[in-house]
């Protein structure tokens, strides 16, 4: 019959990039969704480690402040001596978490690349000498005024950790108010923001923790300071 045709069937897809059926005709799988970063990532991690090293810029100083008159101030050292303890771990454990997720190829980290030769050098050195300050320290605590080594181990790591702290915190002081600064204005109402901010609450609760962890290890051994404190008043 004149002017007939076929039918040509289902109508077959292109396989043009971008349509959502595959060449078949049947509908393509759909992308799955990609999770929204509720944490703040690595920048996140960042902004955990800046405000942790505030707060021990804080605490060190006073407790440096107390080095200078020690036989009288020898039980306030030993308070803040311990209080460090929360915040020391608190930024301990976020640098070997950053370690840990950038030598396991997470994307973000991996994209936010490693610190500079020189601190990923001066990292470890911090972490041991802070490690050893505090630590000395403690054992003096349970030990008493008959310390044996443990006083020259003290003042012996002291004296490192103070030269590997001064570089580091030269290097990273001008740092703090870009990445604590949107923590403590909060959200400005931008997408950025949002971003910018994820896992704020987060990082207050774990920086709370910290201190509030610190305060009560202080509380429940600053007795121990009682030796010492004798001990300097007999010299």
């Amino acid at each position: 019959m004149t002017g007939y045709r076929p039918d040509p069937g289902p109508r077959r897809d292109s396989g043009v990039p971008g349509s959502s059926r595959c060449p078949w005709g049947r509908p393509g799988p759909a992308r799955p969704a990609v999770p929204r970063d509720h944490t703040g990532g690595a920048d996140g991690n960042e902004r955990l480690t800046a405000a942790a090293g505030a707060v021990l810029l804080v605490l060190f100083a006073a407790e440096g402040v107390t080095i200078l008159s020690i036989h009288q101030l020898i039980t306030m050292h030993f308070f803040l001596g311990m209080l460090l303890i929360g915040p020391v771990a608190l930024k301990a454990g976020s640098v070997i978490y950053r370690f840990t997720r950038y030598y396991t190829g997470a994307p973000g980290y991996r994209r936010k690349g490693p610190p500079a030769p020189l601190l990923r050098l001066l990292g470890p050195l911090v972490l041991i000498t802070s490690a050893g300050v505090i630590g000395t320290g403690v054992a003096l605590g349970f030990i008493g005024s008959a310390a044996g080594p443990w006083l020259f181990l003290h003042k012996a790591f002291f004296v490192l950790w103070f030269g590997v702290m001064t570089i580091h915190v030269l290097v990273y002081v001008w740092r703090l108010p870009r990445l604590i600064g949107p923590d403590l204005r909060g959200p400005a109402g931008l997408a950025r923001a949002r971003d910018v901010l994820a896992g704020r609450a987060t990082r207050w609760l774990l920086l709370a923790a910290s201190i509030a962890g610190g305060l009560l290890i202080a509380a429940m051994t600053v007795h121990l300071a009682g030796p010492w404190a004798g001990f300097h008043h007999a010299r």
